[in-house]
């Protein structure tokens, strides 16, 4: 297990602020954003205004269930810049989604967005473990994807030197890595372990490498995930959580205790909400997260609907912070897999399969329709593809992933052990479903 960091945070007033303070604070800025959004956006004053909603009907942070939701369709309808707020002249910075299922969803930022968004990635990677000595290679795509210049802002306002290396290239990564002595890594959780395989694969030792923590993110990583990449870089890795649409990285983050990813509440005010009734779920139930923007000024959002599951903490944390925390994202409400009845998220696929003796961590879901019923399919690279001519060997390996997933999800699902290196690699976010079903039909 390597060493967990120092516990260091960066603006103590703020992130150790008495939740009673964090709750006025919270409501004095919904009261505001409210009257910004009516007053400077015409898709929520013609909202808002017939529902007689306003800042000063507003009483307390529990009205909010009276705004309706945004949804990503409405940023899509209003394509490109129908949902902004401040003056085209006030916009100093427009990042877009990559539009794979339509028009791209467009935001913008004003001066004072960015300053806020460097704010809060400094909190989240000091609280990670990263200081100003550190030099950290960012491994994310820079271009209109707002993870890459999020993260490199941050880490320059705390003080560390920034490699702005961007995806791909794995072997220079690498020589980077040796050369400059890098030590902190910001990359998603998948290519972070592809890096570790190149690494080994390498002349290189591993000892070559100075590396010592890694800020991930942009997808899920599941515990046994984040263990296997912590072994075999020896570092210490945090995740964090943010969204294009309400600002980018930046919304949480882990501290070193990894008790739950910390939310910046002074710009966030987040919901869990049961995503059928869209009623708020108990203290550590799972539920959909709904975040409202406090402080956006070039497109705040009221109420945006996430898709992605978690659940909601307030009891305190070793670390000395006082905000609310997420646990790690569960899934989304869209890539949830129903498969005969029963609901299945790729992360509980994943937690099955990492960590597993011959087994990489690269696998496919295949979902299918025979006749009239959904069928899975776990295609799994091997290590060793030497296995695949020793046919005891494979059908027990087989049965063993079989029995396990069968215990996790509760249905059986066909289990393909495929030769070492055949499963695509992603530099981005890793594609893990591929569902024909409707090519079936």
């Amino acid at each position: 297990m390597p060493e967990r960091p120092a516990n260091r945070i960066w603006n103590k007033e703020i992130e150790t602020m008495p939740r009673a303070k964090m709750r006025e604070l919270q409501l004095e800025r919904l009261k505001y954003i409210v009257d910004y959004c009516i007053n400077n956006v015409e898709f929520y004053n013609k909202k808002l205004t017939p529902l007689g909603i306003c800042g000063d009907k507003i009483k307390t942070l529990e009205d909010i269930k009276y705004i309706p939701f945004t949804v990503k369709t409405d940023l899509r309808d209003n394509y490109p810049f129908g949902l902004f707020a401040a003056k085209r002249s006030d916009i100093v910075r427009i990042h877009a989604s990559s539009g794979t299922t339509g028009k791209p969803t467009v935001v913008g930022y004003t001066k004072s967005d960015l300053e806020n968004w460097a704010e809060l990635i400094a909190r989240i990677v000091t609280a990670g473990g990263a200081t100003s000595d550190d030099i950290v290679q960012i491994c994310f795509g820079y271009g209109m994807f707002t993870g890459a210049l999020g993260l490199h802002y941050g880490l320059e306002k705390i003080g560390a030197a920034v490699v702005p290396t961007s995806s791909g290239n794995t072997q220079k990564q690498l020589m980077f890595m040796r050369d400059f002595g890098t030590t902190g890594i910001v990359a998603t959780p998948s290519y972070a372990m592809y890096l570790a395989e190149s690494a080994r694969a390498l002349e290189f030792p591993m000892s070559d490498y100075r590396l010592r923590i890694g800020l991930l993110g942009s997808e899920g990583c599941t515990e046994a995930l984040r263990n296997q990449i912590e072994s075999t870089w020896n570092i210490f890795v945090t995740d964090n959580y943010g969204l294009s649409e309400v600002m980018g990285p930046g919304v949480s983050g882990d501290c070193v205790y990894r008790t739950g990813q910390h939310i910046n509440e002074d710009h966030f005010l987040v919901e869990c909400l049961d995503k059928n009734t869209m009623e708020p779920v108990p203290e550590g139930e799972p539920g959909e997260i709904v975040i409202t923007t406090l402080t956006k000024q070039g497109i705040p959002l009221l109420r945006y609907r996430t898709k992605d599951i978690s659940a909601l903490h307030y009891d305190a944390c070793p670390c000395g912070r006082t905000s609310a925390r997420m646990e790690k994202i569960k899934g989304r409400t869209d890539d949830m897999l129903k498969i005969r009845g029963v609901n299945v998220f790729p992360s509980q696929v994943e937690s099955v399969l990492v960590g597993m003796d011959q087994i990489s961590t690269h696998y496919k879901l295949v979902v299918r329709r025979e006749g009239y019923t959904d069928t899975l399919e776990v295609c799994v690279e091997l290590i060793d593809g030497s296995l695949l001519e020793r046919y005891g060997e494979l059908e027990k390996l087989q049965k063993k992933i079989k029995e396990n997933l069968r215990s996790v999800l509760g249905l059986d699902a066909k289990i393909t052990l495929v030769s070492p290196n055949t499963i695509e690699r992603f530099q981005g976010k890793a594609v893990r479903v591929v569902d024909l079903r409707n090519e079936s039909k």
